[in-house]
């Protein structure tokens, strides 16, 4: 057997191990057993992955308020037509999975493994999650991925390809918080190559628009796409600001130790990435530019273009002229076909002097001619009959309430409808002429006798006479109250209090 060199073998070997040790947590999860409301069992190391993805969706998006129950929501919307649970089962589940994820202890989690490479026996710690924030309102705890849980994402596969530059900046933010400033020059390397690659794509993109939108709904399409790149552009310009501000604050910090140090090449390294996040910074800005005018301007040229496309493609010789000379239509169609090009002009102006003019005499869809006047009221007409019966109604509701008045003083209309619901006029509180009685008594209180010239000036006819020679010298005063009556699921109407008012004897 050829020599083998033990040394180089098992170099690295702690790093291998805290590698693995990153899936201990989803091994765990495996072993759990629980089964659904219809005992099929619940794969946990599954739902372990779903939610390491959920919570580094809602890292890449930024959102720093994620729990229990928003994990519990998502598990439900994914595995609900698999997994028989209602969702204080999947909140249940939910909490489970963050317990492993992050001990109820607080404390990181444990690997101990033996170190070949060393001889000792050795401990990792991972921590998975961690608390991000708390809600003392509605106490609610909110859970962000851990240095170990986005490893734990990278070592899987990674399936965000477009969120590609967002991952590399969350990779540079970490490698600077350990002092990895020469990995960190080659994640910039790599973002500035992501740059490029998202620049190609959006001038595809700009050539696609001008050719492909042919159609509302590749407009739409279109439309849409656009907008989630705008979005993404934004998030990764702001995560662009906030990474500049720690490399100017790490740059002051290496700044301070290097003066007591003899190596400067900490702080040499920490120019060049400071230089160079600059330039990709540009860059980007320039892409996160040209996104908001291909949103803008290019979405506007291409609607245009697709508006006069189908003009241009319309001919009229051909589509109408054609179709009407050449095909033996019938009448009714041909009107059809040649309405739309010959609108009649339409001004929309009118002269004051039309409102005096004389009326025109015109047929109805009878054929018989009608005067297009003002309706007057006549001794046969609808309006008469309706006038004749609703002065019968305000006598009759007017006798009733002076009887009731004249036993008890004063009186409410809510009182007043109670026993009114007890006779056999009851029927007349479905009717609009029993409450416009009341509004009309408490738009002219107080109520005399006297008043009656005034009002017949007013009124049509002598749709009150009845009304008011009930009265004779008294006075009624009507007050509005604070409740309001509702009598059926049609009307309502607000309380009112009747009592007599000061009689004037002069005026009698």
């Amino acid at each position: 057997m050829d020599y083998v060199e033990i040394g180089q073998v098992i170099s690295g070997f702690r790093e291998r191990m805290t590698k693995l040790a990153l899936f201990d947590p989803l091994y765990e999860l495996q072993r759990k057993r629980q089964t659904d409301r219809q005992n099929k069992p619940i794969d946990f190391m599954e739902l372990g992955l779903l939610t390491l993805l959920y919570f580094f969706e809602q890292k890449l998006m930024r959102n720093n308020k994620a729990g229990v129950k928003d994990l519990a929501e998502f598990l439900l919307k994914v595995t609900g037509i698999f997994i028989d649970l209602d969702e204080a089962g999947f909140e249940d589940l939910a909490r489970q999975i963050t317990q492993v994820f992050r001990p109820t202890t607080g404390k990181k989690r444990d690997f101990t493994f033996m170190n070949w490479e060393s001889g000792v026996a050795e401990h990792i710690y991972i921590s998975i999650l961690k608390a991000n924030a708390f809600d003392l309102k509605t106490n609610t705890q909110y859970y962000t991925l851990d240095e170990d849980g986005l490893e734990l994402i990278f070592a899987t596969k990674e399936f965000y390809t477009e969120f590609q530059l967002s991952i590399h900046q969350l990779v540079l933010r970490k490698q600077l918080e350990k002092g990895e400033f020469e990995g960190a020059l080659r994640q910039i390397n790599e973002m500035r190559i992501d740059v490029e690659a998202l620049q190609e794509r959006m001038v595809k993109l700009e050539h696609e628009l001008k050719r492909n939108i042919v159609s509302e709904e590749t407009f739409g399409r279109y439309k849409g796409l656009l907008e989630d790149i705008y979005l993404r552009l934004q998030m990764e310009n702001e995560e662009f600001e906030e990474l500049r501000q720690f490399v100017k604050e790490t740059k002051d910090r290496v700044q301070a130790q290097t003066v007591r140090q003899v190596d400067q090449r900490p702080y040499e390294l920490i120019l060049r990435i400071s230089n160079e996040l600059e330039k990709v910074h540009g860059e980007h800005s320039v892409l996160f530019h040209q996104s908001m005018v291909l949103k803008s301007h290019a979405l506007g040229a291409a609607q245009e273009s697709l508006y006069y496309t189908g003009l241009d493609s319309f001919n009229f010789d051909q589509d109408i002229a054609s179709l009407i000379f050449s095909t033996p239509l019938p009448p009714e169609t041909m009107k059809g076909v040649i309405a739309p090009f010959l609108p009649v002009q339409e001004t929309k102006m009118w002269s004051l002097l039309t409102v005096w003019a004389e009326q025109n005499l015109l047929e109805d869809s009878s054929g018989q001619e009608r005067d297009d006047t003002f309706l007057e009221i006549g001794g046969d007409s609808e309006e008469y009959r309706y006038q004749t019966m609703q002065k019968k109604l305000y006598k009759l509701l007017m006798e009733q309430l002076l009887q009731l008045m004249e036993e008890q003083g004063c009186v409410e209309l809510k009182s007043f409808i109670q026993r009114f619901e007890e006779r056999e006029s009851a029927r007349l509180l479905g009717e609009r002429a029993f409450y416009d009685f009341w509004i009309f008594l408490h738009q002219r209180s107080p109520l005399r006798a006297l008043d009656q010239d005034k009002q017949q000036n007013e009124e049509q006819g002598t749709l009150l006479e009845d009304m008011y020679a009930l009265l004779g010298n008294r006075c009624l005063v009507v007050i509005e109250q604070k409740e309001i009556i509702q009598v059926n699921d049609r009307f309502s109407i607000q309380n009112m209090l009747i009592s007599w008012g000061e009689q004037d004897d002069n005026r009698t």
